[in-house]
């Protein structure tokens, strides 16, 4: 799932010329990257067509043919969809415990008809690969396997194992990620986990970077049903208890409401790096936040931009509404759907209890209407972003690295529920304008080919040296 800042291209940083052009040389193994994403492209891995465990066994097959020994490579069906783990094994010397490497193989559904090429035919048009999951999120999948698959061709020696884990439903209920982090945590577990499923590079309209993200925390999903109920009755005798009205009311309180301000190390450092490319009274907001949290005005002219206000707090808002059974009856219930993305650090239980104050009826019936878990953020470590810096400046020196909390959710809320701290990010490069993940003709530049190989080549060698 990525995820770009939408007013991030008010200022392009001066870099030297030339850079777009060195991160476009080909790497090693690219061509068995292009072959992975071709191959993983073509097959149509949404949920109801059964491709998982398709591609999970091709992809097992790749790294036997690779070298990978076959106790290393765990395919592991899981009801309808499947996961697969690989361990490329280190020689233990730092006495650390693994890196753990996550991606999913599943994808939005892409409907042929609608698109302008085909959705399952990896097209290279324009300098751009074209396909479902160019971008969400077999671009990334296939990077990271290749960059494995080139360890095990040069006889690169770790200092630590390193661990592939790529789960088969992260588009929809998770439940291989689940049962990664839980049943099989025995072949994940880790010191920390690198998810290739968001974050990374943002370039202004004219194409020149302007920073690069790492998702180091994720806002808890949680959906809440809130139901009146009545007696009804015949719409000729109205009475002045109403499910519509008892709902209505109680929507009003909540619209109105807003949580307290949240905040952390990573928000706050996020805005202190972004205002000066907002700049304005916003940046200027931007700024006295991170130095100050609690000031009213600050907070106040960040929640009045929608795209900031989800980085000060826990939000809550109403998305669906039904209500009654007949034209000429009372309505006997009314529901409406309430979203919640939880700032971390807050539990679901606390955000329903808030709702059902706000609420003000202690009479209306609350369910929780999807499985939830609550993930806590990931401390910024300095080996993980020292590394990360490293490979960015490598080729965009000065380049702000900027840990981000993401709104939406991705495989590491799981390994961070259960301990193991995550940072989200690829090595793409992309303008807003060009993001169209889960959208109609989703696409990658075909320069972030070359250069997400020598990152991810470059982070995981200096995190295993």
């Amino acid at each position: 799932m990525r995820h770009h800042l939408l007013k991030l291209i008010a200022v392009a940083l001066l870099l030297p010329c030339g850079l777009l052009a060195q991160a476009s040389d080909k790497a090693p193994y690219q061509d068995k990257a292009l072959e992975l994403l071709r191959k993983s492209v073509a097959m149509r891995t949404s949920v109801g067509f059964n491709k998982v465990p398709e591609l999970a066994q091709l992809l097992a097959d790749e790294f036997k043919q690779g070298g990978f020994a076959t106790e290393d490579i765990h395919l592991i069906p899981i009801e309808d969809t499947a996961a697969l783990v690989v361990r490329y094994r280190g020689d233990g010397r730092s006495a650390k415990k693994p890196i753990l490497l996550s991606a999913h193989m599943d994808v939005v559904d892409a409907r042929p008809e609608d698109w302008q090429r085909d959705p399952f035919t990896l097209i290279e048009e324009n300098g751009y690969y074209f396909g479902r999951g160019t971008a969400d999120d077999k671009f990334p999948l296939s990077v990271l396997a290749a960059t494995l698959m080139r360890f095990k061709a040069e006889g690169y020696v770790p200092s630590r194992d390193i661990i592939l884990a790529l789960s088969g439903d992260e588009e929809t209920l998770m439940k291989s990620t689940r049962a990664l982090a839980t049943t099989y945590r025995h072949l994940i577990d880790a010191e920390f986990a690198l998810v290739a499923d968001g974050g990374g590079g943002q370039l202004d309209e004219q194409g020149k970077p302007i920073s690069f993200m790492v998702d180091s925390a994720e806002k808890t999903y949680a959906s809440f049903q809130m139901k009146a109920t009545n007696p009804g009755g015949h719409s000729s005798v109205p009475r002045d208890d109403n499910a519509i009205k008892d709902l209505m009311l109680a929507l009003n309180n909540i619209f109105n409401y807003q949580f307290p301000v949240a905040y952390s190390d990573i928000t706050r450092s996020y805005f202190e790096q972004i205002a000066p490319m907002i700049g304005g009274e916003l940046g200027q907001a931007m700024l006295t936040f991170a130095k100050d949290p609690k000031d009213k005005k600050a907070l106040k002219t960040l929640r009045s931009h929608p795209e900031y206000v989800g980085s000060t707090g826990t939000t809550c808002v109403p998305t669906m509404l039904t209500g009654g059974h007949a034209d000429n009856a009372l309505p006997q219930s009314a529901t409406a759907m309430i979203n919640c993305r939880i700032f971390p650090g807050v539990t679901v239980a606390q955000t329903l209890e808030v709702l059902r104050q706000v609420a003000a009826n202690d009479n209306l019936e609350w369910t929780v209407y999807d499985s939830t878990l609550d993930s806590d953020a990931s401390p910024l470590r300095p080996d993980v972003f020292s590394a990360i810096g490293r490979a960015i400046h490598d080729h965009y020196p000065a380049l702000p690295i900027i840990p981000h909390m993401a709104s939406g959710a991705s495989d590491g809320s799981h390994f961070r529920a259960v301990g193991i701290p995550s940072y989200t990010f690829t090595g793409i490069f992309m303008k807003a304008s060009d993001d169209y993940a889960h959208g109609l003709n989703e696409r990658v530049p075909v320069t972030a080919l070359p250069f997400s190989l020598k990152m991810w080549n470059s982070v995981l060698k200096d995190l295993t040296k």
